[in-house]
């Protein structure tokens, strides 16, 4: 596995019962996977050689991010190394651009969008969005880098033409996007394997705070069984036409009239996910380690009525683990999740799941000991 974050460290701890020989390309020793994997080379997956050397002898490659260079995955799979998913897949989930295009192409919808090469192109963007005859500037406007941002990261919410500058500082193409106004975001987390098997779990609500997401409810509270098979029957119609092999996550918005559109698309195990490891029969780990390795894929199906994923950010109290005797305590079947990340605020260093057949009492535990654990919580 390319990538040595929780992604990895989780998906290494769903092979440890099948008897799974891992490998981790890692960035640094401390990274969260290197920390557990016992055959662990460091190195930068950004060189080739590297990659080639790291590759040697292994059945098949896989990653925890998007971020390998599309030409080098090509290159691995000339010299005959398996790479899952294949770089003519894994493209649409690097760059924005590719991805909308090819969702265009194959009839997904998504919101209003464009390539746009300078602020001038963002106002003539926006202009383009107003109902014939109203007045205003289109404003605002999603602009995105198409290639490298993850949580919030190369996405800016513009107001004006004022704010539409920064974007194009960092000299990458910039994608534009109408501001959609949703009435929540939900996921569609679907495994498929290179035979063309494929399972899909419930559809979820996703919640972000300041663009990171916080709480994840499976399944997705007050959906209706139309909207949610249409969403399911979505994802797995985009796995098969992208020839996606192992976990895809595909981010939606719920509009306001009952539609349902693409927002972004990620190839591998995904934050909307972690509810699977306590939540469902088969959890996305194992499901990915199956379908990359070509084994047939276990059930998705859930194990409770509800299930909420509640993420641990870094705060201001970095002695979480002193936490644990409150938490495990207050709620005995409560399950913690930890990577063995320093602790900073706002980042990513574990998460929570809790499950049950009432949902706001599965919500109130979960958020209870995720505020507890970073220390926004103290009784």
């Amino acid at each position: 596995m390319v990538g040595g974050g929780q992604l990895a460290r989780m998906t290494h701890e769903a092979g440890i019962p099948l008897g799974i020989k891992f490998k981790l390309l890692s960035d640094t020793p401390q990274d969260s996977a290197a920390q557990v994997v016992g055959d662990v080379v460091i190195g930068d997956y950004r060189d080739l050689d590297t990659l080639r050397d790291f590759a040697r002898g292994c059945d098949v490659i896989t990653f925890d991010h998007e971020q390998v260079p599309t030409e080098h995955l090509r290159a691995l799979e000339a010299d005959g190394i398996p790479v899952r998913p294949g770089p003519d897949a894994l493209v649409h989930a690097q760059d924005k651009g590719v991805m909308r295009a090819k969702l265009d192409a194959i009839g997904v919808p998504c919101p209003r969008h464009r390539i746009v090469t300078d602020v001038a192109d963002v106002a003539a963007f926006a202009a383009e969005g107003l109902p014939e005859g109203a007045g205003g500037d289109g404003f605002p406007v999603i602009l995105k880098t198409v290639r490298g941002g993850y949580d919030g990261k190369g996405v800016w919410f513009v107001r004006s033409l004022e704010d539409a500058a920064e974007p194009f500082r960092a000299g990458v193409p910039v994608l534009a996007e109408e501001k959609v106004d949703f009435v929540r975001e939900l996921a569609a987390n679907v495994v498929r394997s290179p035979h063309g098997q494929a399972v899909a779990y419930p559809v979820v609500e996703s919640q972000q705070v300041d663009g990171v997401c916080d709480t994840v409810i499976a399944p997705a509270p007050g959906i209706a069984e139309e909207l949610a098979l249409q969403a399911e029957e979505l994802a797995l119609r985009i796995a098969k036409e992208l020839g996606v092999v192992g976990h895809l996550a595909v981010e939606l918005f719920e509009t306001h009239d009952g539609r349902i559109l693409v927002n972004e698309l990620a190839m591998r195990p995904h934050n909307s996910g972690h509810w699977t490891q306590d939540g469902a029969i088969t959890s996305q780990f194992a499901n990915h380690v199956r379908a990359v390795l070509d084994l047939p894929l276990g059930d998705p199906r859930p194990r409770a009525k509800w299930t909420v994923m509640a993420n641990v950010l870094g705060g201001d109290f970095p002695d979480m683990y002193s936490a644990y005797l409150h938490c495990m305590a207050r709620d005995p079947q409560l399950k913690i999740h930890m990577y063995g990340k320093d602790v900073k605020p706002g980042r990513k260093v574990g998460h929570v799941n809790t499950y049950g057949d009432d949902l706001d009492d599965v919500l109130d535990r979960a958020r209870h000991a995720a505020g507890y654990l970073r220390g926004t919580i103290t009784e």
